[in-house]
């Protein structure tokens, strides 16, 4: 178990604001995210929750503010310091992200090659044979992503995600196209990084898994940060769980 440091800002935002295409995104958020901590980023669909944990995540560079990990500019970091940040940080993307013109194997394989590299083949087919079991994936692992559903493609996008048993993982819809028993088995992998410590920022409209697994909760509306709250209070308060959940069904 990862010792966890109470009230150790690990990330932070620092009112950072994103333009894409001349359209503000995200407008002047500052949050501050508690390593060993699980923060759920919710809100209307097109209000900028995605957007807001690929800022804090490193993978778009603020237009303004900053983003910070362990109090250093990510934007700014080494290629060293972000190599190091990257195997610390594992993120599984709305729409899978998954290389089309690689095997499953050639996938997954990738991360680990970068991060170990002197893993030896053998115990990478190990640790990859190991994890996809653990999500429920029992294909060929010599197939293309376009040969498998959209469904078993998330679960390929988990499983790379928590390859490298990062520190931090950025969830961005994860058990969308999943059916309930592979959701729960996700929600289970989850809950266990979280009594190991890990620190986790996601992003989900389904209000089950919020009210589960979020221990506070940021709601993000037309770019902006517009309530934060405790997952305390949240599940203390029916008139504002209902709020929320009405807010994320928009």
């Amino acid at each position: 178990m990862r010792d966890r440091v109470p009230d150790e800002t690990i990330l932070e935002l620092k009112d950072a604001s994103f333009l894409a295409q001349g359209k503000q995104i995200v407008q002047g958020v500052s949050i501050p995210f508690e390593k060993g901590r699980t923060t759920a980023l919710v809100g209307p669909s097109g209000g900028g929750k995605s957007t807001v944990l690929k800022l804090v995540a490193g993978l778009l560079i603020p237009t303004s503010g900053s983003a910070l990990y362990r109090g250093e500019d990510i934007s700014l970091m080494t290629r060293t310091r972000n190599l190091a940040f990257r195997k610390n940080a594992g993120f599984v993307f709305q729409d899978s992200a998954l290389w089309a013109n690689q095997s499953i194997r050639q996938i997954l394989e990738l991360p680990l090659k970068l991060h170990y590299p002197r893993m030896e083949a053998k115990q990478r087919t190990e640790r990859i044979v190991t994890t996809l079991a653990g999500v429920g994936y029992r294909k060929d692992l010599d197939i293309r992503p376009a040969q498998l559903s959209m469904g078993e493609q998330k679960l390929i996008a988990f499983a790379r995600a928590t390859l490298c048993d990062p520190g931090i993982l950025f969830l961005d819809e994860w058990t969308e196209s999943l059916d309930d028993a592979a959701a729960r088995r996700l929600v289970g992998i989850v809950k266990k990084k979280q009594e190991d410590g890990t620190t986790i920022v996601f992003v989900s409209h389904n209000f089950k898994i919020i009210r589960e697994l979020a221990q506070r909760i940021c709601m993000i509306v037309d770019g902006e940060l517009s309530l934060e709250i405790s997952g305390e209070a949240f599940a203390a308060d029916e008139g504002l769980a209902r709020m929320i959940e009405r807010g994320i069904a928009q």
